[in-house]
């Protein structure tokens, strides 16, 4: 690429040139994992406005949820110089147009740039960007990647990853092959790295930390912000360590589908959104939770074709709004009566509050077998992802889940635990011990797996 001056005399930090001239140089993806205030952002922000001088096309700077994006960076400020960070980047003098509805700038080199969020990035129109920044990588929906790798693929963009840690979900998993791969820029930069704070000001964030969170939350918190640590527990998540423990206990693992048990199905209906479907087999009192699917955009045909191409012919248990008459389908039919004509089984799962659904998930989880080839990956991290809302400004867990690519999977678990209780006809207590599937395997499994009260 040819040289270009930097807007406002802005310089990369000495910790952040690796990056920045990897970049430089014409590296298309880029991992970078790094502790709070290194400059993920800024870094990210001017090196889109460089390559939007360079070479024509829509930019996006994607945050994981559209509406966190207007604050943390269409409106943010640089606390140095009391001004905003996209004026900064962006100065008036190269643009042509400021659209602070959707978050869009129009260049003068003919370019886009825009600030968006991950949990929309299949509703985005217009063309297709040349440049993504994924900032709060590990906080975004996996999907948006897997989305646009094949656009960025085919027309020579680049993407570059910003984030710190948020437990062992897929920003590590891609660390981990980046570390590997020699298409990729990758580096992870903890505060003793980098210098940015001194030891005193690092004991004193640990000890703020400790007192806000507790000990062992606190501590968390700090190897994750600041030592980023993939090991460090995701704060405020219901079933994190429940999966953990499952996981150290062999239960994510083979299950394969056992032909003569029925194969039912819990489903979290998305309404212009996504649609995650469970799909379980109960032997006595163990639940063998064998696949998962999600997709959007797409009618609830193609969720009953997928179901019956791999023979999974059970109860489909559907939240109570499958009631409701949708708008303009065909003589106004209910979700309930489409599926029924699907040739599916549907039923309504018991209306309960989502709180006593968390925990009635809480107690059924460790009755549970995940199979680890098909439920491994989006659908298990949704569930160690799903957390409680976080107020920023009042520094405390809300009482509520936070609404995000997580929630769809987590949703359907929620339903799939209170289908089971009324199956069973009792509430979800202590798992029983396995029985059927390569009972001795999972009977040497269960001896050296702590004891089931240790999960919940």
């Amino acid at each position: 690429m040819p040289e270009v001056s930097l807007p406002n005399g802005w310089r990369p930090r000495p910790y952040q040139r690796r990056l920045w001239s990897y970049l430089e140089r014409g590296g298309t993806r880029a991992l970078e994992v790094a502790h709070r205030r290194w400059g993920k952002d800024d870094v990210a922000l001017h090196w889109a406005a460089c390559a939007s001088m360079q070479r024509p096309g829509v930019y996006w700077h994607m945050l994981p949820m559209a509406n966190q994006s207007r604050k943390a960076i269409w409106e943010a400020v640089n606390p140095h110089t009391g001004k905003l960070r996209i004026d900064e980047a962006f100065p008036q003098a190269i643009r042509t147009g400021t659209r602070n509805t959707d978050m869009r700038l129009a260049l003068a080199s003919g370019s886009a740039w825009q600030v968006v969020g991950s949990d929309n990035f299949n509703a985005l129109v217009g063309s297709p960007p040349v440049g993504v920044v994924f900032s709060e990588w590990a906080l975004a929906d996996p999907k948006a990647w897997a989305y646009l790798r094949p656009i960025l693929a085919e027309n020579g963009g680049w993407a570059v990853f910003i984030t710190t840690p948020r437990g062992r979900n897929h920003a590590a998993r891609m660390y981990d092959a980046a570390e590997h791969d020699p298409a990729w820029f990758v580096e992870r930069q903890t505060a003793l790295d980098t210098g940015v704070f001194t030891q005193e000001t690092l004991d004193q964030e640990r000890a703020e930390y400790v007192r806000d969170y507790g000990e062992e939350e606190g501590d968390a918190l700090f190897r994750q912000e600041y030592m980023v640590s993939f090991d460090a527990p995701i704060l405020g998540a219901y079933y994190g360590r429940i999966i953990e423990r499952l996981e150290q206990a062999g239960r994510i693992t083979d299950v394969p589908v056992e032909p003569l048990l029925p194969v039912h199905t819990s489903w979290d209906l998305g309404v212009g959104d996504s649609t995650a479907i469970w799909c379980f087999q109960v032997s006595g009192g163990e639940i063998r939770i064998v696949d998962c699917i999600e997709s959007h955009g797409v009618g609830l045909d193609w969720y009953a074709e997928k179901l019956n191409e791999r023979g999974y012919h059970g109860v489909d248990w559907v939240p109570h709004d499958a009631r409701v008459r949708e708008l303009g389908a065909p003589g106004a039919r209910t979700r309930v009566e489409t599926l029924q004509m699907l040739g599916r089984k549907p039923q309504i799962v018991p209306n309960q509050k989502i709180e006593d659904g968390i925990n009635a998930l809480r107690r059924t989880l460790p009755r549970c077998w995940f199979d680890k080839k098909k439920t491994g990956g989006t659908g298990l991290e949704a569930l160690r992802n799903y957390r409680r809302a976080y107020d920023e400004d009042r520094k405390v867990f809300a009482d509520h889940p936070l609404h995000d690519w997580a929630s769809h999977y987590a949703d359907a678990a929620r339903y799939l635990a209170v289908a089971w209780q009324e199956m069973s006809g009792q509430s979800a207590g202590a798992p029983a011990p396995p029985r059927g599937i390569e009972a001795a395997r999972f009977d040497e499994i269960g001896r050296l797996a702590p004891a089931m009260e240790d999960y919940l």
